[in-house]
């Protein structure tokens, strides 16, 4: 039997910029300190959107994720914010609320010119903590700060790499960073993630530079290796951190343009997951605080059969994301004044 073009989609490619703002209705804004050597990366969509969570990883550190279940009140987000500085980092969100408040954005539960609005703003952070960065921040750390900064230039564009949370982030042994990537399917709807590789495993196969992520690369965005030498012993991790720095996690949203509920929003989050299993190895770890948020900008209406449709976003959303891993790693230089190796340092 031959498969069906609806499910085989031969003509998906990525979107213009490669980013997750290919996806109608989505910007991203970015902001760093780069004496602590840490950051922050809003995803902000154009109007309140809805967005699911699943957490992976054992040491995760979030808020206002629980507001996310399909069964509660809030059924959409005004922004998504991922961290570093681990607990630190979670106030980011604070100076995003009061952006996006000050603007009359947010859940209104009681109309009302003397009643703001609550800005409902779901965070996850990563440890970027002992890095060399100066963290003697006392009662004010910068967090509040860079995610008003962040929140406040979000664009159609930013930059990959050593930057956002992912600024301070390493990828087992090498630097990590921010990374994107996007699909536009055949029939015409888009799927994007921006992801901050702290991971405690190796994004790369043991004994080379090639990128677990290397079967779904497209038009050699990360360096174009290839699949060959894809192997490894079962306890082999390469260029896993080891048991010396048990303080990691890898954060993602992935995004698309088809309507969701919150329920299939959630799926879709859940599916995404997979792209971190194929790019970074070993994932989820005790140690890993791994958290993969999901948004549905509902700029088209999810086309017939809905489950079908969803088990496709989900599929693509796990190629996406293990693309945007290995670009975060493949586009990350060192901080100013430091030797922290990186991928393109690796010999060929």
């Amino acid at each position: 039997m031959n498969a069906s073009p609806s499910t085989t989609n031969p003509g998906a490619k990525p979107g213009p910029r490669n980013l997750i703002t290919d996806v109608p209705g989505l910007k991203v804004g970015q902001a760093e300190d780069v004496d602590a050597r840490t950051g922050v990366t809003v995803i902000l969509p154009d109007e309140r959107a809805v967005c699911a969570c699943d957490v992976r990883g054992g040491a995760p550190g979030t808020r206002e994720t629980d507001a996310l279940a399909p069964e509660n009140l809030v059924d959409a987000v005004d922004a998504v914010v991922l961290s570093g500085g681990s607990v630190y980092g979670l106030a980011s969100a604070d100076g995003v609320v009061g952006w996006l408040g000050a603007r009359g954005r947010g859940f209104g539960l009681a109309p009302s010119p003397d009643v703001p609005p609550s800005p409902v703003v779901p965070a996850a952070i990563l440890f970027d903590m002992a890095n060399g960065g100066r963290k003697a921040w006392g009662e004010a750390p910068p967090y509040r700060d860079l995610g008003r900064s962040a929140v406040a230039a979000a664009a159609d564009n930013f930059r990959l790499g050593t930057a956002g949370a992912g600024y301070g982030a390493m990828a087992g042994a090498l630097k990590g960073g921010i990374g994107s990537a996007s699909i536009v399917s055949a029939d015409g709807f888009t799927v994007g993630a921006v992801v901050a590789v702290n991971a405690w495993g190796s994004v790369l196969a043991p004994g080379g530079r090639t990128f677990w992520a290397a079967p779904f690369e497209a038009a050699g965005e990360f360096g174009g290796l290839g699949a060959a030498g894809l192997s490894a012993a079962p306890e082999d991790w390469g260029l896993a951190k080891g048991a010396e720095a048990p303080r990691n996690t890898t954060l993602a949203c992935v995004a698309t343009d088809v309507a969701l509920t919150p329920a299939q929003a959630r799926r879709v989050a859940i599916m995404a997951q997979d792209g971190l299993a194929r790019a970074i190895r070993p994932i989820h770890a005790p140690f890993d605080g791994d958290v993969v948020f999901a948004i549905s900008t509902a700029r088209q209406a999810c086309p017939e059969p809905a489950q079908l449709t969803v088990a496709r976003l989900g599929s693509l959303a796990a190629d996406v994301l293990a693309r945007a891993v290995a670009r975060a790693v493949y586009e990350a230089t060192p901080w100013p004044d430091a030797a922290v190796p990186c991928w393109r340092d690796l010999p060929a």
